[in-house]
């Protein structure tokens, strides 16, 4: 589960899981408690965001999300609000860290695994987590952030303050696998393939015996939707072109 926080790279986040073989669902930061109960991920992913979490806006997901069992991934403004949350303090940075930054890390953290001891990341922030919260530990750092990543090995707590999706953290790839794999356990074994198969399964339920109209304009999602639609009633779907204009 990723909840988003409105960071610009929330569905590249997704896509990094899903490429490493992790069925994931984009959230938005307010759901409730009751629904991630509900679904019973075995991971949480946090977004970044633009806003600060000193700010009075500012995005708070339901603080009962630490007590459920559930291993939690912090991104950016992610590991900032849950510091936050967890008793951490957050305070603006004396120089804005941006861009290419080399980073310490701390290779017995699960979360480096195999990683050496420095990395290349991608740093977008001007705030940083000035205190840790109780239980934490600082697992890297660098020049202006002696906290670039956090973790509670006992409640299985992580967070980055940089960001490891994006192609500029060369190694990214790896901390996120890092998560997936030797935190939350996954078998990385889920197929893009899956997904078709059970939309297809669940149309055919919904559907039954009717037959089905699609209006497509032709671009990409009604185009797919109709594709979807095909596999699964075949001759019984009646697409309409829409022509919008454009």
């Amino acid at each position: 589960m990723i909840l988003d926080f409105g960071g610009q790279y929330s569905r590249l986040i997704a896509r990094r899981a899903r490429e490493a073989g992790v069925y994931c669902e984009i959230f938005p930061y307010n759901i409730s408690i009751e629904r991630i109960k509900k679904l019973n991920p075995k991971g949480i992913i946090f977004s970044g965001g633009p806003a600060s979490v000193n700010d009075k806006w500012a995005p708070f997901c339901e603080g009962e999300v630490f007590k459920l069992g559930i291993r939690v991934f912090g991104i950016c403004y992610g590991m900032q609000m849950m510091s936050v949350m967890l008793g951490g303090r957050v305070s603006m940075a004396g120089r804005r860290e941006y861009g290419k930054t080399r980073v310490s890390v701390d290779g017995k953290s699960r979360l480096f695994h195999g990683l050496g001891v420095e990395i290349d990341c991608w740093m977008s922030h001007t705030y940083y987590v000035s205190e840790l919260p109780d239980g934490f530990d600082a697992v890297a750092g660098s020049e202006n952030c002696p906290a670039a990543a956090m973790e509670d090995r006992k409640n299985n707590l992580y967070g980055v303050q940089f960001h490891p999706e994006v192609v500029h953290t060369p190694q990214g790839k790896n901390i996120i696998q890092n998560f997936l794999f030797n935190i939350c356990n996954f078998q990385g074994n889920w197929k893009m393939s899956f997904f078709i198969e059970n939309a297809v399964k669940d149309i055919r339920e919904m559907v039954g015996d009717r037959s089905v109209i699609c209006a497509i304009s032709g671009g990409v999602d009604s185009t797919v939707a109709a594709v979807l639609v095909h596999k699964a009633v075949g001759d019984r779907l009646t697409c309409i072109f829409v022509d919008h204009g454009q």
